[in-house]
Parts: C-alpha cells; structure tokens; sequence
C-alpha cells in the first residue's frame, strides 16, 4: 500500500514539473518573439543603423533564452513531497509567477538600459547648446591704427551707423554719429 501512495505522488510531482515546464518554455518562447517582433523598432531607432539594430536584436534574443531557460530549470526542482493536487497547483503557481517576474524584470532592464543608451546618443549629437545664451562678453578696445577682420569693413556702414561691439578704423562720414556723445557709452563694471 505504501508504495503504491507513494507512486501517486510521484505521478502528481512529475505532472506538476511536467506543466511548470510546458507553460514556462512557452511563455518565454512567445515573450522573447514579441519582444523580438516589437523592439526591432525600437532598436532601429537606438542606433540609427538597421544592420546594427538586427544584430543587437537577435544577440538580445539569445541572452533572453539562455537566461530564462537557465532560470526555469534552475527553478523546477522542489524537494518536499506533494501531498495532493491543491498543493501541486499552489506549488506551480508560486514556480510560474517567478519565471514571470524574472521575465518582467529582464525586460524592464533592457529598456532602461537601451533608453539611457539613445538618451546619451542624442544629447550628443545635438547642435545647439543646452542654455540659450545671455549677453554678450565686452571686446577689448582695438589699438589705433589696427584694421579689424569681421563683417563690417572699414569705412561706414550702410545705414550711416555702426553696430555695437568694436568700431572699425578708417575714416567716418561726416555729421555726429549715432551712439557717440559723452551718455551713450554704458557703464562698465
């Protein structure tokens, strides 16, 4: 009698590894091929190069599979007796939720770390600075008789004025020019 009790629950732990097994190789095989299927966009748009974005891809997929799979079989073993199926369901249940939060997590880490890779991808080829500018920093004064290089020639502007910054030398058209006299020149500190 004793043997025949006990070759019932052995029949109950093998079905029980036998469903762990079936629905956790199936769910890791259809996660890993819609996170394939789906992030093949995502990893187009990561590294701006669809060549290098397939082969990330498929390197992803197979640390996928070999983590997971490694995790289910790591985790099927279970070393107590199981008494009946109420206790084989609770005990699959708590295996099955595992693989599933493992699956979770992987996933959650090779977004974060994919998004922190485009995040610095982009801020480095950004052309324009963080911070607008704020003002302009003052130019020295130009030593008489030095001829200055810029987009102003020497001579008068086209409107009669000079802009702000540094005058060019050479002669000024007559008449008082605007932004001379002895209040125009802000204060420097």
């Amino acid at each position: 009698m004793n043997t025949f009790k006990k070759g019932v629950h052995m029949d109950i732990k093998v079905w029980m590894y036998v469903i762990y097994l079936a629905v956790s190789v199936g769910l890791t095989i259809w996660v890993a091929r819609a996170l394939s299927r789906n992030g093949q966009v995502f990893l187009e748009e990561v590294f701006a190069e669809e060549r290098l974005a397939r082969a990330v891809n498929s390197l992803l997929v197979v640390g996928f599979y070999l983590l997971n799979l490694g995790y289910v079989t790591v985790a099927m073993k279970h070393p107590d007796p199981v008494e009946s199926t109420s206790q084989a369901m609770e005990e699959l249940s708590l295996k099955i939720g595992l693989v599933l939060l493992v699956l979770g997590a992987l996933h959650f880490f090779n977004v974060f770390a994919l998004g922190r890779y485009r995040r610095n991808r982009l801020r480095q080829l950004a052309t324009h600075p963080p911070l607008a500018p704020i003002g302009r920093l003052p130019m020295p004064p130009t030593p008489p008789g030095a001829q200055l290089v810029g987009a102003y020639p020497a001579g008068p502007h086209p409107t009669g004025a000079y802009p702000a910054g540094p005058q060019p030398t050479g002669p000024r058209p007559a008449g008082p020019q605007p932004g001379t006299g002895p209040t125009s020149n802000p204060p420097t500190r």
